[in-house]
């Protein structure tokens, strides 16, 4: 049952998120390196250094995730970088960039993912205010 093992279910739910953002992360400088330079729209100068940096932040936001300190900070940075890279999907997606040899997902598929990352790192940023309101919207359960 979620929350009632060893840990809370916000600790459960950042290191699934900073598992998903170290293989993401390294992506960005492996396999998948020459697929996210072409993500970036053209507007953005020098794809090839967004690209290391936003690797390097998602890196960085995966071991900050794992830290207690600074778990919370880390999160929310995570939120706010995923709301900047979203432009790159959406650009990828309407002008049908390929991603490791495959067509881009549904802008509409895209977004839904997109809500769901965002959900939960709002949710392990603020553990304690997601809590209280699933508590609210459940009367009668502790």
């Amino acid at each position: 049952m979620v929350g009632r093992g060893r840990w809370p279910w916000y600790v459960s739910l950042r290191i699934a998120l900073a598992a998903m953002f170290f293989l993401t992360g390294w992506a960005h400088f492996a396999f998948l390196r020459d697929d996210m330079i072409r993500m970036v729209p053209p507007v953005f100068p020098r794809p090839d250094l967004m690209v290391t940096l936003t690797g390097i932040a998602e890196l960085a936001g995966a071991v900050g995730l794992l830290i207690p300190r600074t778990a919370k900070w880390a999160a929310a940075c995570l939120v706010v970088l995923m709301l900047a890279m979203f432009p790159a999907n959406v650009y990828a997606a309407l002008n049908g960039i390929t991603f490791d040899g495959e067509p881009p997902a549904p802008l509409a598929f895209r977004t839904l993912e997109e809500v769901i990352f965002l959900s939960a790192g709002i949710a392990a940023a603020i553990p304690d205010r997601v809590a209280a309101m699933l508590r609210t919207a459940r009367p009668g359960r502790a």
